[in-house]
């Protein structure tokens, strides 16, 4: 007997939260931001406002012999950064020749499931190589991190340029506007030095941490492989491997002041320069930076139906997200090394 499709759809939205894709290419950015609690949900709305305060509220009055004038000068000290949401689908599809070459319930589902991790992996590669990047050729809608000259985006978040003279327009705010919160911290690796690579990202940390309205510091770093080795041999004479097995799937992974660092493939790749020099790394604060999804828009699924006109079924893996901020000067970019 057919397998109908309530049936299939049911069993894929069970497998679909372990999907393993036979073309996997890695996508920390995606995958440590939601560990990290950098994931919010919104349900509904045509657009994501994000509340920020970017100003003094009032002034201060030292009371000296206490008959001071009082300055009740006040400021709105409230600006909302608007995002547009992306919305994507991609279709999984199954022909009835399929159906009919592959006898058995078990045959079809597996047919069904290697297309779902298929359509899976291929969106969130390419969700990933416009977050980090900015180099999709599909999902324009969707906001990015590389804000540099030469292979960003004008509203990319981060700027290779220093402190007080970055001015592109993130979440329709002028960053030159608000350069205590909406500018981020830059640091290149320069060649001299014992250990460049520390001396640069410790630049960065100390820098975002003190101006981080919660204290907090940075807490995630994507990089680019070059990056990661060269701190690798920086650390090398008095690194400690701990296998992580017990904490999160075997893994051994560096780390810099307690943020965890990632190889991302797209900052090889597609990630390639800010018009001088390579970008290696991200320094993330996921308290501040965010990616937000649709409640009903986070790779859902749909249910199977079958084609009008084709002897094939179909559903829709569904998003509806975007990258927003609450904070930029708790972020970092460093360039300097060849990738």
């Amino acid at each position: 007997m057919a397998i109908s499709n309530d049936i299939l759809s049911s069993t894929l939205r069970i497998l679909k939260d372990n999907e393993v894709d036979n073309l996997f290419k890695a996508v920390p950015l995606l995958d440590q931001i939601r560990a990290a609690g950098g994931v919010e949900t919104y349900d509904g709305g045509q657009k994501l406002d994000r509340p920020l305060i970017l100003s003094e509220h009032s002034t201060i009055t030292q009371l000296s012999s206490g008959y001071e004038p009082v300055s009740l000068s006040a400021a709105d000290v409230l600006r909302t950064a608007t995002f547009n949401w992306c919305d994507a689908v991609a279709p999984i599809i199954i022909t009835k020749k399929e159906e009919l070459s592959n006898k058995g319930e078990r045959a079809i589902i597996s047919i069904a499931e290697a297309r779902m991790k298929s359509v899976m992996g291929m969106l969130k590669r390419e969700f990933e190589k416009q977050f980090v990047a900015g180099s999709s050729t599909i999902l324009s809608d969707l906001l990015s991190l590389n804000g540099t000259t030469a292979s960003g985006l004008a509203t990319g978040f981060l700027e290779t340029n220093s402190f007080g003279t970055q001015n592109n327009t993130v979440g329709g705010l002028s960053k030159s506007a608000f350069a205590n919160d909406l500018q981020n911290q830059y640091a290149t690796i320069a060649g001299s030095g014992t250990n460049p690579v520390n001396d640069a990202l410790t630049s960065i940390y100390i820098d975002a941490q003190t101006r981080t309205p919660d204290g907090s510091a940075p807490n995630l770093i994507l990089c680019s492989s070059a990056l990661y080795k060269a701190y690798k041999d920086e650390l090398y004479t008095n690194q400690r491997f701990i296998d992580e097995a017990v904490l999160d799937g075997g893994k051994l992974a560096l780390a810099f002041n307690g943020a965890r660092m990632f190889v991302d493939p797209f900052m090889d790749s597609a990630l390639s320069s800010d018009g001088t020099n390579d970008i290696n790394a991200y320094v993330l604060n996921t308290n501040f930076m965010k990616m937000v999804f649709d409640t009903d828009g986070n790779f859902e699924m749909t249910d199977f139906v079958d084609a009008t006109g084709y002897a094939s079924r179909y559903a829709y893996i569904t998003v509806r997200t975007q990258m927003a901020f609450d904070h930029l000067a708790s972020q970092g970019i460093v360039d300097g090394l060849s990738n």
